[in-house]
């Protein structure tokens, strides 16, 4: 029980975070409203993060909570290579109407000049998980194409999601992140459906 509850305590601290970046900014936002949207304890945000910064990273931990959603939520009889689609779509739809342009932008830079833990690349992350569940399950069905491995085909996957992400970011969100991916997303893995 104690796991959970540590698990819940990050989990508020990174939702409230997040949501308080959303509204106000990442530089307006203080490590005190923080703490106290989450009705968590300063002991409490010290113990798992170092300060905001470190907040940063977690943005892939919002993308798996909203895997986690999907999977839960998705029709088992869809086929494989939309489900994929509906991932994509499902995520970039909250990445446009709930993280702002510049904490992704943050985000990546982040990634980038790390010289730790990069978050985005981690394949214990419960996306890419999935991801792999998606293609294996597909790969069986004859709906996705066997001539790639499952981990080549999920490197492609998520790689044109973050090359999307990137440029919309480059772009400064001036299309529909949505409506362009549903457009690219099928053309970038037509490979890969059979």
């Amino acid at each position: 029980m104690a796991k959970k509850n540590e698990r819940n305590t990050k989990g508020r601290i990174i939702s409230s975070a997040w949501k308080l970046f959303y509204q106000q900014g990442y530089d307006d936002t203080t490590v005190d409203e923080i703490i106290a949207l989450s009705g968590t304890s300063k002991g409490s945000f010290y113990h798992y993060f170092s300060g905001k910064d470190a907040l940063l990273g977690t943005l892939s931990l919002l993308f798996d909570e909203k895997y986690v959603a999907l999977a839960e939520t998705m029709d088992p009889e869809m086929d494989c290579f939309e489900k994929l689609l509906y991932m994509n779509r499902e995520l970039f739809t909250m990445v446009e109407n709930e993280i702002s342009l510049d904490l992704l932008a943050r985000l990546y830079s982040s990634q980038l000049v790390t010289t730790g833990h990069r978050h985005l690349l981690d394949h214990n992350r419960y996306y890419y998980k999935l991801l792999k569940q998606t293609i294996v399950e597909g790969q069986k069905k004859g709906q996705i194409s066997d001539s790639m491995t499952v981990n080549e085909i999920v490197k492609l996957y998520a790689l044109c999601e973050r090359s999307l992400l990137y440029d919309w970011c480059l772009c400064s969100g001036e299309y529909s992140l949505v409506k362009y991916a549903s457009e690219m997303m099928p053309v970038f893995l037509t490979g890969i459906r059979k």
